[in-house]
């Protein structure tokens, strides 16, 4: 059984983790442009969050893990795809 809360663990750290570093990421005038509040809320939430993923990996504890999995996955789903494309410009080809 303590094998299975370990991969939670893990997954949960990389979750964190992806999303922490989408938001270092991604440019401060996009947050309050889209209504998401700041980027310096969302940084700090975001890197607390991996803290206590990462500690809960080293510890095999970790009750606050499942708090910094849903920071993360309201970033991921609803802040990330907001933010995403303000500020971008696509050039005469699209994407490329």
């Amino acid at each position: 059984m303590w094998l299975v809360y370990q991969i939670i663990y893990i997954a949960i750290f990389v979750t964190s983790l992806y999303a922490f570093i989408e938001a270092l990421r991604t440019p401060a005038p996009a947050f309050p442009a889209m209504d998401k509040q700041t980027k310096k809320l969302w940084v700090g939430l975001l890197g607390v969050a991996t803290g206590l993923s990462l500690l809960a990996v080293a510890s095999g504890t970790g009750m606050l893990t499942f708090l910094a999995l849903i920071a993360a996955l309201i970033f991921i789903l609803d802040v990330r795809p907001a933010v995403r494309n303000v500020g971008r410009s696509e050039g005469p080809y699209g994407r490329w």
